[in-house]
């Protein structure tokens, strides 16, 4: 079985601790379960604790991917179920190298079979401590968007068809569950999902893999010829939730205690899961 937890807004949707939740419910089930974030990324301003954290180790990695292996209960790596990721830093006032307005990213980190390789933003001012804590001596230097298309068909792309390949493999022994990132309709092209998860503030809509799939390409003409990220908008404008649950708010003791979340939003994952097998 595999599972898509996905968010309707592209900031603060509350999709990780749905998806952490999630997770503790499968978690105390009979079948083997695996967690996935293909992508994710921090801000060195807003998250600098989990940076300082991670980059004291010479590694890259956020909480929200930390807190989804601690509830899946597995031993994989961070690496290893998140094979990108991203820093970014703020650049009030500026576009960044990407077109991003007010922020700018400094460092991708991306999971090769070799290990980890980097790439490092060639316009941004990378702090001094970053380039001492981080192994980025030998790192990819990108200067402009041709440059950083081509690390992402050189790297990128080929660490998310490998972490493609884990997903269907954790789908066919057990339950692979993915949490997607911003409002990205689904992070790996290649892979069906048998049920999908939106969450928004306040409520999750349950979708049926197969349409949900069915939608996304013809949102981009087709398997082969879609090249861009979806928006969840867009899918959800083209399908009908097969059934639409409330999502409480939970005080901070209670998001930060997974199997708190899975109760709490129990009749929720219930439908999800129920939707998976009646695919």
């Amino acid at each position: 079985m595999r599972l898509l937890v996905a968010g309707g807004d592209p900031v603060d949707a509350g999709k990780t601790t749905f998806a952490v939740g999630l997770a503790a419910r499968l978690r105390a089930g009979d079948d083997p379960l695996a967690a996935f974030k293909p992508r994710a990324g921090n801000d060195r301003w807003f998250d600098h604790g989990d940076v300082r954290r991670a980059a004291s180790e010479g590694r890259l990695y956020g909480k929200d991917v930390r807190r989804l292996l601690d509830a899946a209960d597995g031993d994989a790596t961070h690496e290893r179920r998140n094979p990108i990721h991203r820093l970014w830093r703020p650049t009030p006032g500026t576009t960044g190298l990407l077109g991003e307005p007010g922020r700018t990213f400094l460092v991708d980190r991306v999971r090769t079979p070799d290990g980890d390789e980097w790439v490092v933003n060639g316009t941004a001012d990378v702090p001094d401590r970053l380039r001492r804590d981080l192994p980025l001596a030998g790192a990819r230097r990108v200067e402009s968007v041709r440059a950083v298309n081509d690390a992402m068909r050189d790297l990128h792309l080929p660490a998310l068809d490998r972490v493609a390949g884990d997903v269907r493999e954790a789908g066919e022994e057990g339950v692979a569950l993915v949490e997607s990132y911003g409002d990205v309709a689904t992070p790996l092209r290649e892979v069906r999902f048998d049920a999908v998860a939106v969450v928004d503030p306040g409520r999750c809509r349950v979708y049926g893999g197969e349409r949900w799939a069915v939608a996304r390409d013809a949102a981009t003409g087709g398997r082969e010829e879609g090249k861009l990220e979806v928006r969840v908008g867009r899918v959800t404008d083209m399908l009908d939730p097969v059934s639409t649950h409330d999502l409480r708010p939970l005080p901070a003791a209670e998001r930060a205690d997974p199997d708190a979340v899975a109760d709490a939003y129990r009749e929720a994952y219930d439908a999800l899961v129920a939707t998976a097998r009646d695919r």
